[in-house]
């Protein structure tokens, strides 16, 4: 079973180490964060200024969690504005193809409606990512438009965060 927890002071070492593991295969994806995102220093400011993002309501970061408490992925919700927000997610290598990243997003979809009030979510990812565009489709998240990201064909989503049948769960 998938725990998802609020991101917290205390999680910043368990972060580093899940971000480093998960370097290489991130970056098959998506674009490298660059040395310094990884040293021990930066990352601790880095991760206290999320945390204060967080505090003010601009964000909503959260670990998901495996049986052994072990992190295995992260889902968040940025740039809250006007009842909506942008979802972004990503499951590391261990956990990938397993559902964990569908599973996630859903508990944070229900989560935006119920504990944060928002009326609707968008993300975006490249033409490319089928596990991504599947995630997003599985939850309900509708293409509305076709982008670029970082040079790379891509397609925006939106979902409304009406319930749905199975959002009860």
């Amino acid at each position: 079973m998938l725990t998802l927890e609020r991101l917290r002071a205390d999680h910043a070492p368990a972060l580093l180490a899940f971000e480093a593991e998960n370097r290489k295969y991130f970056a098959r994806t998506v674009p490298d964060r660059g040395d310094a995102y990884f040293e021990a220093a930066g990352f601790a400011a880095r991760h206290q200024a999320l945390l204060a993002e967080q505090d003010a309501g601009i964000c909503h970061f959260h670990l998901v969690l495996d049986d052994e408490g072990r992190i295995v992925g992260r889902v968040n919700l940025m740039d809250v504005e006007d009842g909506c927000a942008e979802l972004g997610y990503r499951v590391g290598e261990r956990a990938a193809g397993k559902g964990v990243a569908t599973a996630a997003v859903g508990q944070v979809c229900r989560m935006a409606a119920t504990a944060y009030g928002l009326t609707s979510l968008v993300a975006k990812t490249t033409l490319d990512n089928l596990a991504s565009r599947t995630v997003l489709e599985r939850n309900a998240f509708t293409a509305v438009e076709d982008i670029t990201i970082d040079g790379r064909p891509g397609i925006r989503y939106r979902r409304s965060q009406a319930p749905l049948p199975d959002d009860t769960a």
